[in-house]
């Protein structure tokens, strides 16, 4: 058989050419000016990450800082996003994906996305549409949406302005526990549909950040925060020519939030106020802040609706336990007794995906939303939860999966790490 050497091979000369005009017609394509300064700001936004840069760029570092960090060295937050990077998705060929519908039931109602938007306190501190914002970018998407305890707009006028929208109430129980009733008692009158307690603050997580930023709630105005003024001057315009920054559900407070925490909060906490808040709420009762099975058993015990396995994004505990590592665990464990909602990483459509293929019904999201909310006020947030919904619907389809209720163990799993 003959070889040839490349150098044997003849060389074919390119012909040149000018290039007609109706060949260069096609490739001319000029996008349309964009005059809404919020569009043209989110039209670079195609990640979530992306809206993190926008949202870093648009506010005072303190602020960015206060959302972005988390306890100590920050060890837990960065696990939790390691652990949905050692996730390995497992597709089927061959499988028709025309069609996708990813909704499902969420606490027993229907959600256009296993998805809910946390609970963060102090919202309007981040942009100044706030709460108000969140709340009505979540009704538009049809997702459930929690308001925090540490909010910045009243309970009631956050669910008058979605009145049909799946709405939650994030409840911290104070050492004034006739207060901890009263604010309860609102919650029920105002319709929310469900109550989230927070159990992992028995005092303030050492977020190193907001410490050497000095930040205080509301931002005071020191020789820092004047020069800051100067570089981020619009925030500070819709701070300062807005309703003031203020507690919603409690007098104002200034000192830095671990300062807050400590004096507001009850650090002796037992299964016996969960019970009695069980017999005080008629709705749906959620426990946020698991982070152990036998926990998780015990709560599930005391009648509760759905468990949110969290490490408070990182703020609390730091070395905390990773929730997506503990949730096949956990999800066995209490079996069909409630539901497993997972907390803490989650920045992809894809992590939605793996969250739910491990035994999650729904995935809760805080810094994804209030990176768009910093970046563009409420059309960032609706930002956010389209690149989430478009980022979970393609991985549905290279899945080959077509629904969200038919994501299975088979479509994911932890991949152990490489020992050397």
């Amino acid at each position: 058989m003959t070889t040839f050497e490349p150098e044997h091979l003849p060389r074919r000369a390119i012909k040149r050419r000018l290039p007609r005009p109706s060949e260069i017609r096609p490739l001319l394509k000029f996008r349309q000016p964009r005059f809404d300064v919020r569009e043209r700001r989110l039209a670079t936004a195609h990640t979530v990450d992306d809206l993190r840069t926008i949202a870093r760029r648009r506010t005072p570092r303190p602020v960015f800082d206060y959302v972005d960090g988390a306890a100590e060295q920050e060890i837990s937050l960065g696990r939790a996003r390691r652990a949905f990077e050692n996730v390995e998705l497992h597709p089927r060929v061959l499988q028709d994906v025309t069609e996708v519908n990813p909704a499902t039931s969420v606490l027993g109602g229907q959600s256009a996305l296993p998805l809910v938007l946390a609970p963060t306190g102090f919202t309007r501190m981040m942009h100044h549409e706030g709460e108000i914002a969140v709340a009505r970018a979540a009704a538009r998407a049809g997702i459930p949406y929690v308001l925090s305890t540490m909010g910045t707009t009243d309970l009631e006028d956050v669910r008058s302005c979605a009145p049909s929208a799946r709405q939650w109430f994030q409840l911290y129980l104070w050492k004034d526990r006739a207060a901890s009733e009263a604010l309860v008692e609102r919650a029920a009158q105002a319709g929310y549909e469900a109550l989230v307690l927070t159990v992992d603050t028995p005092i303030g997580g050492a977020r190193m950040r907001d410490v050497r930023n000095g930040l205080t709630i509301p931002p005071t105005l020191t020789v820092r925060t004047l020069a800051g003024i100067a570089v981020r001057p619009s925030w500070w315009m819709n701070l300062l020519t807005t309703e003031p920054l203020r507690f919603a559900a409690l007098t104002n407070f200034d000192g830095t939030v671990e300062e807050l925490i400590g004096t507001m909060f009850d650090p002796s906490l037992t299964v016996e106020d969960l019970r009695w808040l069980r017999g005080l709420w008629p709705g749906k009762l959620i426990v946020k802040g698991i982070q152990s099975v036998a926990d998780a058993k015990e709560m599930a015990a005391c009648g509760v609706d759905a468990l949110v396995l969290s490490n408070h994004g990182g703020r609390q505990l730091d070395r905390a336990p990773t929730p997506l590592e503990l949730l096949p665990r956990v999800v066995d464990a209490v079996g069909d007794d409630c539901e497993v909602i997972l907390d803490t990483g989650i920045r992809t459509g894809a992590d939605l995906v793996a969250a739910r293929a491990l035994g999650a019904s729904a995935a809760m999201v805080g810094r994804a939303y209030l990176y768009g909310l910093m970046a563009a006020g409420e059309q960032g947030v609706e930002r956010a939860i389209e690149i989430l919904r478009a980022e979970y619907v393609r991985t549905l389809r290279l899945l080959g999966v077509t629904r969200t209720d038919e994501i299975s163990a088979e479509h994911a799993s932890l991949r152990l790490p490489v020992r050397l």
